[in-house]
């Protein structure tokens, strides 16, 4: 599909039918999270996965009640979490799978590029908000990839942030993995009822959001 019509054609889906999607298309969209670009290739991401009936129900205290059922009926629900702090472990971590990876032909350089990233991390790193603001717009460049991806494959989404992240923290326990719930998506197929499935798509011209410089 076109890129350009695959966005004419995304929504975000109202209601969906329960149906269940594949293990082996959730698994691609996993890789596309896990492919996702980020800032200095930083990946300040870690997700979520509930997908059974007793993993979504888990969830459902956190939920606000417009949106339950875009949980409950979908198949699969993924929560978006970021790093309370970038650490000396997380970039550890992301240089040596660079270094496995083969990304340093000149290995002379590794040590300058290790030191680039540590010192834009630290330009987002004044204060935990500011941190956290810089991670969440990484997460949202995933986001955006995983809402695009699920549409090629004929998956409905849902971003949901009709949530409460402070609750989601508390049910997944993820101050204890030193992590930060910002938003999750719902992935599933629509139901027949789901009447923003055929309402035309409204968005300003590019007239008026495009500027030449």
């Amino acid at each position: 599909m076109d890129f350009v019509e695959l966005a004419r054609t995304r929504y975000t889906t109202k209601h969906y039918s329960g149906k269940a999607i594949p293990r082996e298309t959730m698994e691609k969209l996993f890789e596309v999270l896990r492919l996702a670009p980020s800032s200095v290739n930083s990946q300040p991401w870690v997700y979520f996965h509930a997908r059974t009936a007793e993993q979504k129900e888990k969830l459902l205290p956190a939920i606000l009640d417009f949106n339950r059922e875009r949980v409950t009926l979908a198949s699969d629900v993924i929560v978006f979490t970021i790093r309370d702090a970038y650490d000396e472990a997380m970039f550890k971590r992301v240089l040596d799978k660079e270094i496995a990876d083969g990304r340093y032909a000149d290995e002379t350089k590794i040590e300058g590029l290790d030191a680039g990233r540590r010192h834009f991390v630290g330009l987002h790193s004044e204060t935990p908000e500011s941190l956290h603001a810089w991670e969440q717009a990484q997460s949202y460049i995933a986001m955006g990839f995983l809402l695009a991806a699920a549409e090629s494959y004929g998956i409905d989404s849902t971003a949901l942030e009709g949530i409460d992240c402070a609750e989601l923290d508390r049910i997944l326990d993820t101050k204890s993995q030193g992590l930060k719930v910002v938003a999750a998506v719902s992935l599933g197929y629509r139901a027949e009822n789901d009447s923003n499935a055929t309402r035309p798509k409204s968005r300003l011209a590019l007239t008026e959001i495009v500027r030449e410089v």
